[in-house]
């Protein structure tokens, strides 16, 4: 692969990828810099609004120095769209051959989803090995990943899905997890609010649980 971030640089740069459902593209920079003063500076923002793109490219031109990134990247359509905006590193919720291959010959790290070793086996037959474990809690949470990863001990996994602040350490003791996505820290209702000193607060809370 020839990116220019490496998937271990993006899951080096936080303990925690926030996973960020934006509405308001003028909410993007706002809820980017309230977790950056937390101590998160690498973003993970789904395609799951009308404003996710250009949030992505908001994001980009005011915080070069942030690891912005996209998820919930579903076809390498997706995947050109999100680059072109400014992402640094693209998330999958699946492992699709059809998108492992095309951003295998592209310029940005895409880190696909899996949830059994078959699919875990296939990405690693692509050349992938940083894998997001997706959704983590409902396929059985950190005992679970714990046994898939014995075997496939030269892969590591940013668990997603149903991690939270109680939950948290218990994948953080497993030697195959890097990160781990969630949105404990971005709650709806604090964004809804612009409550951008919650988030701020709640972030520094959830970095220092996550370095004990």
């Amino acid at each position: 692969m020839n990116w220019s971030h490496s998937p271990k640089q993006v899951f080096a740069t936080s303990p925690i990828v926030p996973v960020m459902v934006i509405e308001h593209v003028e909410d993007a920079i706002p809820l980017a810099k309230a977790l950056a003063e937390g101590g998160i500076n690498v973003f993970e923002i789904t395609l799951r609004t009308a404003a996710a793109i250009e949030s992505i490219r908001a994001i980009a031109q005011a915080m070069p120095d942030s690891m912005v990134g996209a998820g919930t990247v579903l076809t390498p359509e997706q995947y050109d769209a999100v680059v072109e905006a400014g992402a640094k590193f693209v998330i999958s919720p699946g492992a699709p051959a059809r998108l492992l291959k095309h951003a295998a010959s592209h310029s940005v790290a895409l880190i696909p989803g899996v949830s059994t070793p078959t699919e875990i086996m296939e990405a690693m037959d692509l050349g992938y090995d940083h894998l997001k474990f997706f959704p983590a809690e409902a396929n059985g949470g950190a005992k679970a990943l714990k046994a898939i990863s014995a075997p496939l001990p030269q892969v590591s996994f940013c668990p997603t899905g149903g991690v939270n602040a109680e939950n948290m350490a218990q994948y953080q003791a497993l030697s195959c997890v890097k990160t781990v996505g969630g949105t404990w820290m971005i709650p709806a209702d604090a964004i809804a609010n612009k409550d951008w000193a919650r988030i701020t607060q709640l972030t520094k809370e959830a970095i220092a649980a996550a370095s004990k």
